[in-house]
């Protein structure tokens, strides 16, 4: 089939805001006719020139991705750094970075930037992710006037390669701990910067091993005996191409995937880091030694910082979804070309994409795939608003941006996983040859579910925001912090906060006679109202739960530590349930910007696709909690087979809306 193959199976009738058919009632069908190129204008979005001009700069250097499997580990990097160096030459790598030094100035177009990066060589958009996004984010949000100054033109124009060395091998996610120490010496106006012992060494450091000059480096500040919690300083690394007195750098050699970029570890014998060189839009230490901060709670202060680095999550999770369409581009082109068994006219073999089970692998990803497209436009779209103008936004803005940026990241990176993991298994054999992509995909992306924090850690960092938001303390408290305060309220306070009572009465309010006894037979299976009831209700419900057992725990005389890990499974259902819901929140809100057209319609189909799949992926627990029926989870099981039918006529054009260039997906032999 054809790109412009008019074909789609669908209801003549327009969607009900309210009710749908029954699934057993018969609709006349009817063929649409999509126009691919403005399905892209409407996923390209605001950044749409911004998103084709990087795709350009790919196309420019797709012979990377034949190279790579061949060359060997120091000209591999090295020729991802020359692609780098020469895309930073066009503008493309630096868009969020200030105008005065070369930069974009546009925070949102470095995201749209970075992640059509992923259609490419993940190498390239690692180092890039490293070099214009981690390093010099670091020194742009951390640092001031004089720090920019200094160093972002050079970095803007990947002249100055640098690393972002925050991670230790004892003490991954957890940065607070971290036991690199910057003790400061009045006599020198220096600060000392150790690595105690080597579980402090600084792992897994990109641009650290081959490339890198200088580094933004997290360590425990002490200033005349005191501590003072985390804070970052720019500390060369390597002079002439040598390490730096006092630096020791290692090889963290051939990893599972994205062997183009140069990941080291790290270690400081007495390194001697000018006072200068902190990062002080937050906290700065004079001449003398005297240590100054406006904000005066060292765990806000360290909450507060790491806050302007979540730009890193954000870039990783729409990463993750890219890499995810490249996947699926590749996967059913080949499902709609290839074919296999007799099933049909006789002697003539079946178009995989025509089985229902092969629907069944790849249509409910693929409709998981444009959700996420739009959820993180939405993330995407707050991170620009925050960071346009950092002064005016408000704390609750910024909360809420980095429990979305979490959620959103680490739904997009799992879904990734899974994803490149199915599309190769539906591709069979040829799935599995280097040259079709999965094998660079697969490996590369793995690392994403921990990039920027472990997707664990970051929906309990999601959980605690839904727990702790309307608290006056939330900046400060750990997870322990957290059950301590969950466990001092009322917990009908809880499940006043969230409204689970007014789910129902939502629900009452959309449904025939108001019946809330029968809203699960009454309500249609395609109102999106209902669909979003369901969620809501699963989320909500979730929260009181999860608070219920905490107090519990800490009222029969439980260890704060010990009732949190014997609630961690709750935890993180509830937030994975709370961000699935603001996934089809945003997929909703985006089909009401749409005109009414055939494209509208197939979008549409997706929606339904996506919201009906996720109830029935966790029909267990709506069945327990007593918000589906036997029958109604039957009948949820028969509408996505229905719908999985009406997406295949038009599946290989919904993948041609991603704009994957050709050049890109080299799997030649699969999809010609």
């Amino acid at each position: 089939m054809t790109a412009d193959t008019p074909a789609q199976i669908a209801s003549d009738a327009p969607r009900d805001p309210v009710r749908e058919p029954a699934p057993d009632v018969q609709v006349e069908p009817r063929q649409l006719s999509l126009d691919v190129p403005t399905i892209t204008a409407f996923l390209d979005g605001h950044y749409a020139e911004v998103r084709q001009e990087v795709r350009e700069r790919l196309v420019e250097h797709a012979g990377l991705l034949a190279e790579a499997d061949d060359l060997p580990k120091d000209d591999y990097r090295d020729r991802v750094r020359d692609v780098v160096v020469d895309m930073a030459g066009t503008g493309a790598t630096a868009m969020g970075l200030p105008k005065e030094y070369g930069g974009g100035g546009d925070i949102g177009a470095s995201i749209a930037a970075f992640e059509t990066l992923a259609f490419g060589d993940l190498s390239v958009l690692t180092k890039v992710g490293v070099q214009f996004g981690l390093f010099g984010g670091a020194i742009l949000q951390l640092g001031t006037k004089s720090h920019h100054d200094r160093w972002m033109a050079d970095i803007a124009a990947g002249r100055l390669l640098g690393c972002f060395a925050m991670t230790e091998s004892g003490h991954g996610s957890n940065v607070a701990d971290i036991e690199t120490t910057a003790v400061y010496d009045p006599e020198t106006q220096e600060f000392v910067l150790t690595t105690p012992h080597a579980g402090a060494r600084k792992d897994y450091i990109g641009n650290a091993a081959r490339h890198g000059e200088l580094a933004v480096v997290f360590a425990q500040l002490e200033v005349a005996g005191e501590h003072h919690g985390v804070h970052a300083l720019v500390t060369p690394i390597r002079v002439d191409g040598e390490p730096a007195p006092g630096v020791r750098i290692e090889d963290c050699g051939t990893k599972l995937g994205l062997n183009g970029v140069d990941n080291g570890r790290l270690y400081f014998d007495g390194v001697r880091v000018p006072r200068e060189n902190l990062l002080d839009r937050f906290a700065s230490v004079s001449p003398e030694g005297v240590y100054t901060s406006d904000i005066e709670s060292q765990g806000r202060r360290f909450f507060t910082m790491l806050g302007t680095l979540v730009q890193g999550r954000v870039s990783v999770g729409g990463a993750g979804i890219n890499a995810a369409k490249v996947a699926m581009a590749i996967a059913v082109k080949y499902a709609d070309r290839r074919r296999q068994f007799e099933a049909g006219e006789e002697g003539t073999e079946q178009l995989l994409l025509d089985y229902g089970m092969h629907q069944r692998r790849l249509l409910p990803l693929l409709a998981r795939t444009y959700a996420l497209h739009f959820a993180q436009e939405v993330v995407a779209g707050q991170l620009h608003e925050v960071f346009s103008a950092p002064d005016a936004a408000d704390e609750k803005a910024r909360k809420l941006l980095e429990s979305r940026a979490a959620g959103t990241k680490a739904l997009g990176t799992w879904h990734a996983t899974r994803v490149i993991q199915e599309c190769r298994e539906a591709c069979g054999g040829a799935g599995y040859l280097a040259e079709n992509r999965f094998a660079a995909l697969k490996a590369d992306t793995d690392v994403f579910t921990t990039f920027e924090g472990d997707n664990h850690v970051l929906l309990q960092l999601v959980a605690k925001g839904l727990l702790t938001d309307y608290s006056s303390g939330f900046a400060d408290m750990d997870q322990f912090g957290m059950v301590r305060f969950v466990a001092g309220l009322a917990v009908d306070t809880v499940l006043e906060k969230t409204n689970v009572h007014k789910v129902l009465e939502r629900i009452r309010d959309v449904l025939p006679g108001g019946r809330e006894d029968e809203w699960d037979q009454e309500a249609g299976l395609l109102d999106p109202n209902y669909q979003l009831a369901m969620l809501r209700f699963r989320e909500e419900h979730m929260i009181g739960g999860v608070a219920r057992r905490i107090k519990g725990g800490v009222d029969r005389g439980g260890n704060p530590g010990e009732v949190f890990s014997t609630v961690q499974d709750h935890v993180i259902a509830t937030a994975r349930a709370h961000v699935e819901r603001l996934v089809l929140e945003a997929f909703v809100d985006k089909m009401e910007t749409m005109e009414e057209s055939d494209e509208k319609v197939a979008l549409n189909l997706l929606c339904d696709l996506y919201a009906l799949s996720t109830i029935e992926a966790d029909r267990a627990w709506f069945m327990e909690h007593g918000r589906l029926t036997v029958q109604r989870s039957k009948a949820i099981t028969t509408e996505v087979n229905a719908l999985c039918r009406k997406v295949r006529p038009i599946a290989v054009e919904l993948v041609d809306a991603f704009g994957v260039p050709d050049e890109l997906l080299r799997a030649e032999d699969l999809i010609g």
